[in-house]
């Protein structure tokens, strides 16, 4: 009797989470190889990205040379006006949880820089929302067959979720026949 109550237990467990457990969280390296550099173009870089609640965006750049602030609204961003910061960013490499929904915005604390493009703003979705996104090509004139690249997903499938459900069910109850048997 003891079985069926842990193997419904466990049956119950696994439906209920739905396989959440195995979705990757999806870690995103604002300018890519370059990182947060003013000769990157971080707002091609952005650009066709899904952020999700849950994710986490790395900035990595000279500590020395600069710093990230986070600013609070669209004008502030638009204007690269630094004197109002939500925070301020200044290790060098900074991992920042996207923690809930909405616009976030970075600028470099250098409003010169900041002036000349080294900002971007994340629109971050919740995290199951399904986007449909399209593959972009990015070419450049110095070597073209080198630089492009197709633009991979940034979200498991779903068959990741039903697979990890399958997963952790196949366990409970291989866990509970073992189980059985030392009785």
């Amino acid at each position: 009797m003891a079985i069926v109550k842990m193997v419904m237990a466990l049956v119950i467990m696994a439906a209920s989470l739905g396989g959440k457990w195995v979705g990757a969280q999806v870690h995103h390296v604002v300018g890519g190889d370059r990182g947060w550099d003013p000769s990157s173009d971080v707002a091609s870089w952005s650009s066709g990205r899904s952020f999700r609640v849950g994710d986490k965006i790395w900035f990595a750049y000279s500590a020395a040379q600069e710093s990230i602030i986070e600013l609070k609204s669209k004008d502030e961003y638009e204007s690269c006006d630094v004197s109002n910061p939500i925070r301020m960013y200044t290790d060098g490499l900074d991992g920042i949880p996207l923690d809930g929904e909405g616009t976030r915005y970075f600028v470099s604390s250098k409003p010169e820089s900041c002036k000349n493009g080294l900002k971007v703003n994340v629109e971050v979705l919740p995290s199951g929302t399904a986007v449909m996104e399209k593959p972009k090509v990015a070419a450049s004139s110095e070597n073209s067959i080198s630089t492009m690249a197709a633009a991979a997903p940034t979200t498991p499938s779903g068959s990741v979720k039903i697979y990890g459900s399958f997963l952790l069910l196949s366990v409970a109850l291989w866990l509970c026949l073992m189980a059985s048997f030392t009785f």
